[in-house]
């Protein structure tokens, strides 16, 4: 029996990666992924795409032609993303997590939902409870990680025009380790933990105060346009947000400086 634990859970890790390549790399997801980046992303600008799992937003940021700086924790999960990223022009892979500070922190790993793999405790133990998507998921290990910051990440490579942040509950720790406004930015939030994209909000309403301040709009899901058909003050996200988003069970905040250029609201699908 003890021979058998290795082998099935390198199955189970196996299918997890393909069920999340089918999701992610459906066919006509990139034209979609495009058509929403190309306003925050102009040919040579510098991207940080934090929590990159299977590269499909790193593809697209290098399509639109940045330069891509892409940060996955998960050795597996990374593996694969070698494979689908690793020769794209413009795009350097690191294996790291990013947090408030820099040092390693212990990754729970689900190997059937590698997309749900997080650093954030209190955020896994109550999720199952209270998101109907996270009913059976498990999280059967743990593995140690280095850990960056946005900060560190700045020094090294410069100012991105654009960070997109998706790691299951740690947005807001992400965001602890950035002391400078960015342009663009996009960050997750699920139900049953909108109270971490509120502190995303605050945290960003503060970074933006010298910058001329952030204004805010919604991704439903995996889709590829604006919930709003106007931009939002923080304010009114945040009072959006505490009254259950609309009933949606996960998405995407976007936030952009007021004085950097006009994205266009209607992103296409």
């Amino acid at each position: 029996m003890i021979q058998l634990v290795r082998p099935l859970a390198m199955l189970e890790g196996w299918a997890g990666i393909a069920h999340s390549m089918a999701i992610y790399w459906r066919p006509g997801r990139q034209r979609g992924l495009r058509r929403l980046y190309r306003p925050f992303v102009a040919p040579g600008d510098l991207v940080f795409d934090v929590g990159a799992h299977l590269g499909d937003r790193t593809r697209a940021f290098a399509s639109l032609g940045a330069q891509v700086v892409a940060l996955e924790p998960q050795p597996g999960v990374l593996a694969w993303l070698r494979r689908v990223a690793g020769r794209t022009p413009g795009v350097v892979l690191r294996g790291e997590a990013v947090g408030a500070e820099p040092g390693t922190a212990e990754l729970a790993v689900s190997r059937r939902n590698p997309t749900v793999s997080t650093l954030a405790d209190r955020w896994r133990e109550g999720m199952p409870e209270k998101n109907r998507g996270f009913r059976g998921v498990r999280w059967e290990q743990t593995v140690e990680v280095p850990v960056t910051t946005l900060d560190e990440l700045i020094r090294e490579f410069g100012l991105p025009a654009f960070c997109k942040i998706d790691v299951e509950g740690f947005e807001a720790e992400v965001l602890a380790g950035l002391s400078h406004p960015l342009a663009g930015i996009s960050v997750e939030f699920v139900a049953g933990a909108l109270d971490v994209a509120v502190a995303c909000v605050q945290r960003l309403e503060t970074l933006g105060e010298a910058s001329g301040g952030y204004e805010f709009n919604a991704v439903p899901g995996e889709g590829r346009n604006f919930h709003f058909p106007s931009w939002q003050a923080g304010d009114d996200l945040i009072v959006w947000l505490d009254a259950g988003a609309d009933g949606l069970s996960s998405g995407d905040i976007y936030a952009r400086l007021r004085l950097s250029p006009d994205p266009s609201v209607t992103a296409g699908s």
